[in-house]
């Protein structure tokens, strides 16, 4: 982006939830990462003038690091630093057709 283009909460938040190492946003302990916009708040990205953090749920196995480089390449290029929390980490999404493990059979006890 260039310098006096408006960033928008909504396009960063979008793209960063599309991101395969992402499992959703993560607006901090307190609610303290978040945009407040007209009648309503984008919780995950905070837009500062010197700043813009985003707290996200990273998904297992990826790296701190991968999570981090997927962050950055959502944003892409801005005129100022982009911090990155990463506030937990999720399982591994679920894959294929209905998603949800086969129930096992129980074992029977000795």
């Amino acid at each position: 982006m260039n310098p006096g283009v408006e960033i928008d909460a909504d396009r960063i938040a979008t793209a960063v939830r599309a991101q395969p190492s992402i499992a959703g946003l993560h607006s901090g302990r307190f609610g303290e990462i978040a945009t407040l916009l007209r009648g309503r708040r984008v919780p995950g990205i905070r837009i500062r003038d010197d700043e813009i953090t985003i707290g996200v749920v990273g998904r297992y196995p990826a790296t701190v690091v991968e999570i981090s480089d997927d962050v950055l390449v959502a944003v892409g290029q801005v005129d100022r630093p982009v911090r990155v929390r990463i506030g937990d980490i999720a399982p591994p999404a679920a894959e294929g057709p209905g998603t949800t493990p086969e129930p096992q059979p129980p074992v029977p006890l000795p």
